[in-house]
């Protein structure tokens, strides 16, 4: 056979066998799945199918072996967009501002603040008002003086012209007594003598009146600075206050309460312990930019014996000085240190010219011969005293109603 009877051979024996394979199979594909087993309990020849459960995963299964059933999930509703909430004006709160009492007649108000320096007075009339006025009684007259700090040369003076004048008249009418005591006592207190009890702030047109308040520490300065803030802003004056005690740590904060009070802006450091005479001389600038009436300057408390703080005093007003003139250095003693007042009063005197004197706890003493000395020891007058700690218990001094209460 040749070659192409032997490729004809070939062909037809695997088509032969490719169309038997195609029969088995299809034979094989219509064959019937086998029956169930018959259900014995009911005897029947119905069919059952078993139904399995669909599968689960494992995230499906709670941990007892139950399936959890996932119910749909909601659909995300997107809240609603907020309002913008309105915003409220800011509300600016402004301090109260208090309207000081007048300063003319406050001592009239005060003088039963005197109540115990009056002692003074009460004792004397009871003395000269006895029937009779031997040696012993006149030493006790001189002892009640004493004690009441009028000092050892106002005191002899005074009983000299007691003496003689109860010696000639005959005085002894407890009524004509206190006359006779009243006209005694108000020269000594008010002597005449060219002592000006005014506040020297009306002479300076194109600048600021100046004053600057001295003293020991514990004598009350910087309240008594803003005490007499209060006299001047109720005298219709535009203030400045000028924080220069920059030792103490509450000093500048109190002054600063002091000046809120009555709507006086109040200059100070950011720092303790800065140089004082920078803030005073600062204080006097602002003044001078805002046009303000006075410049109150509270100085730092200072022993009289301490060299180097006097000498800082000292600095405090030269400095100032560059501005203009100081118009008035207020010197403020406490009216219960009796004669250690007189020191103090005598060497703050050397360093910086007082020009007047603040006595302070008038109202707590019974030596109310004090006005008396330091007038004597210093020359210059006692302009304010206080008789209380309410911040219109500062008073101006005046001779006449101060004598008057002391013999009430």
């Amino acid at each position: 056979m040749d070659t192409v009877q032997w490729i004809i051979l070939i062909a037809i024996v695997a088509l032969a066998a490719l169309g038997g394979t195609v029969g088995l199979l299809a034979g094989r594909g219509r064959r019937q799945p086998p029956l169930p087993p018959e259900n014995t309990e009911s005897g029947g020849s119905t069919a059952t199918l078993e139904r399995r459960p669909p599968s689960t995963t494992e995230d499906e299964v709670d941990r007892s072996g139950g399936v959890d059933v996932l119910e749909p999930s909601a659909p995300t509703v997107e809240p609603e967009a907020e309002a913008e909430p309105e915003v409220a004006e800011p509300v600016i709160v402004i301090p109260e501002v208090e309207r000081p009492e007048a300063p003319r007649g406050r001592l009239v108000r005060l003088r039963a603040r005197l109540a115990r320096s009056n002692a003074l007075g009460r004792g004397l009339l009871e003395l000269l008002s006895r029937d009779k006025l031997d040696a012993d009684t006149w030493d006790e007259i001189e002892e009640t003086l004493l004690l009441a700090d009028l000092g050892v040369d106002p005191t002899t003076e005074l009983i000299d012209r007691l003496r003689e004048r109860v010696s000639v008249l005959g005085v002894r009418d407890t009524e004509q007594v206190r006359v006779l005591l009243k006209e005694e006592l108000k020269a000594l207190v008010d002597p005449g003598e060219g002592l000006d009890r005014s506040l020297n702030i009306e002479n300076a047109p194109d600048r600021p009146s100046v004053v600057m308040v001295v003293g020991v520490n514990g004598t009350g300065k910087t309240t008594t600075v803003g005490k007499l803030a209060r006299v001047l802003v109720a005298e219709d004056k535009d203030v400045v206050l000028g924080a220069a005690d920059t030792f103490r740590a509450a000093a500048a904060d109190q002054l600063a309460t002091w000046g809120d009070k009555v709507g006086v802006p109040t200059i100070r450091s950011d720092r303790d312990g800065a140089d004082p005479a920078s803030v005073a001389f600062d204080a006097v600038k602002a003044g001078i930019e805002t046009e303000a009436d006075v410049v109150l300057i509270d100085t730092a408390g200072r022993l009289q014996n301490k060299v180097g703080l006097m000498d800082e005093l000292g600095k405090v007003k030269r400095v100032v000085e560059k501005h203009g003139p100081v118009d008035e250095v207020l010197l403020v003693l406490d009216a219960t240190t009796g004669q250690n007042g007189m020191q103090q009063a005598k060497v703050f005197s050397e360093v910086v010219a007082i020009t007047g004197i603040v006595l302070t706890k008038l109202d707590g003493t019974a030596k109310g011969g004090i006005v008396v000395a330091v007038q004597r020891t210093l020359g210059v007058p006692v302009k304010l005293i206080g008789l209380g700690e309410g911040p219109d218990d500062l008073a101006p001094f005046e001779p006449d109603a101060f004598v008057e209460a002391l013999l009430a």
